[in-house]
């Protein structure tokens, strides 16, 4: 039985533990502390809270039992060299997942000798390499066993712990039994771990690049790193140590924070004219249909983009500044690449719009109607009410919005990668093409290499070093948000 076929059943038997304790609590004599409904939860609750928590525990542990009891018995001649033992083990993981869907005639010819087991494994499309061991074959058979006998074992636990935690809480369903506390209880905890979450989350990406960063450094002086003004990561000839060539963060650092300057002067300006005239002076039709579309530019995939810019805007930009050149000294050589600063911030800068428009506008539209007027009835204009009182009244929040929109732009990718090359060139002219921290760290990691040279590691300090970049412009976003915010009430 597969996973998702037993939280099924187990669900069900939730849903009808419901309507059974809700019944019984509506058929209960006299007053009861907590409604029927509670009641029903409760003890849906508790036919699915034991049984769920089987099926997790169980799904993290069998696994590491089984591999652990296959890989003990490996003949010890395949252990004898860490990379055989790792294509071994390989293998038999990959030859027990096929034979779970190689139809069982075929496996039983494989077993009588009718047919070799290269032939049924290719047969079902599992990739297997030159001619098999038998010892493979039986470890892949006896960990595809362990695992159905493992499923079956869990089904058959998994829903006798339901039934019996839902009967019992049936049991416990009376008129004076406090279901409401009890639920309440569970779904605070409930709420208490979802929002967990985020925290944990973040904590486990901080400690993962952590710790292939401190490999990196171990190998590559930081302040070499931090204050290197030359990326050529190039790959060491043998017999250098793995440390060759040259990863200076400064070109890639420039060019994140100009790329990202330069999408805000496009974004900032239009973004904050296009919110004040909607909270402002658009006539409520005519918000109602221009927010949503502004808004659909927030939902433009970021490599449509970056095609836009490959195919258009640079392009363009390449052309008018051809023209340009030709009419001022006639000679017609262009001065802006199709591929520089300028055409991804401008690409990137459209695409910040919708952010910096539609927080301006949420933090514009809620500051209290009495300040405006107030403004007017002491006979200031429209324009000035707008200039003197409402944009100081929300200039905390847009601040805010406006940090948060840059630690946007800093972590873009694609756009980058089209519009603004893959040269970490350390330069101020914003006709040349530049390029940031992430287009480096998807260069560094593409490909089959192994995270153990400081070519690929060096994603990993890069990766810190840019999360620390945005964490601290949230940060002070937060901290400008709450330090200077008025309440109006």
């Amino acid at each position: 039985m597969t996973s998702s076929m037993l939280i099924l059943i187990v669900a069900l038997i939730g849903i009808f533990a419901y309507f059974a304790g809700r019944i019984r609590a509506a058929g209960s004599n006299g007053r009861t502390h907590s409604r029927p409904g509670y009641h029903g939860a409760y003890v849906a609750l508790s036919a699915l809270i034991p049984a769920l928590a089987l099926v997790l525990v169980w799904s993290i542990a069998a696994p590491i039992y089984i591999n652990g009891k296959v890989h003990a018995a490996l003949p010890s001649d395949l252990k004898s060299d860490p990379a055989i033992e790792a294509l071994s083990f390989n293998s038999v993981v990959g030859i027990s997942r096929g034979l779970e869907t190689i139809p069982a005639s075929e496996v039983a010819a494989a077993r009588s000798g009718t047919k070799t087991w290269n032939e049924v494994l290719a047969a079902g499309n599992v990739p297997v390499a030159g001619d098999l061991r038998p010892e493979i074959i039986s470890a892949a058979q006896s960990m595809n066993a362990m695992t159905e006998s493992s499923r079956s074992t869990l089904a058959a636990i998994a829903v006798a712990v339901s039934l019996v935690g839902g009967f019992l809480g049936y049991r416990r369903v009376s008129a004076r039994f406090r279901a409401r506390n009890l639920v309440e209880r569970v779904i605070l905890v409930g709420l208490v771990l979802c929002s967990s979450i985020a925290i944990l989350t973040t904590i486990g990406i901080v400690f993962s690049m952590l710790s292939e960063a401190v490999r990196f450094f171990a190998v590559v002086p930081p302040h070499q790193f931090f204050f290197g003004t030359v990326w050529d990561p190039r790959f060491a000839a043998a017999g250098s140590g793995g440390a060759g060539g040259q990863f200076g963060l400064i070109p890639l650092l420039a060019g994140t924070l100009y790329i990202a300057f330069v999408a805000m002067l496009f974004a900032v300006p239009v973004g904050l004219f296009s919110a004040i005239y909607m909270s402002e002076y658009a006539s409520p039709k005519f918000r109602a249909l221009a927010k949503p579309a502004l808004e659909v530019l927030a939902g433009i995939p970021t490599i449509v983009y970056g095609f836009f810019a490959l195919t258009a805007v640079g392009p363009f930009l390449r052309d008018l500044s051809s023209s340009l050149n030709h009419l001022v000294t006639g000679d017609a050589s262009n001065f802006i690449q199709a591929q520089s600063v300028i055409t991804a911030g401008i690409v990137m800068g459209i695409m910040l719009i919708p952010f910096v428009s539609s927080l301006s506008d949420d933090i514009i539209t809620q500051v209290p109607r009495s300040l405006r007027d107030g403004s007017l009835g002491l006979g200031a204009t429209r324009s000035e009410t707008i200039k003197k009182v409402v944009l100081p009244a929300a200039l905390p929040g847009i601040v805010g919005a406006l940090l948060l929109t840059a630690s946007r732009a800093v972590g873009e990718t694609m756009i980058v990668v089209l519009a603004a090359g893959v040269a970490a060139r350390l330069q101020l002219n914003p006709f040349e093409p530049m390029t940031t921290v992430t287009v480096k760290i998807v260069n560094q990691l593409t490909g089959d290499l192994e995270f153990t040279s400081p070519q690929t590691l060096v994603a990993f300090a890069l990766g810190i070093t840019l999360f620390a970049i945005t964490l601290m412009l949230n940060i002070y976003a937060l901290y400008i948000v709450r330090k200077y915010r008025e309440q109006y009430e």
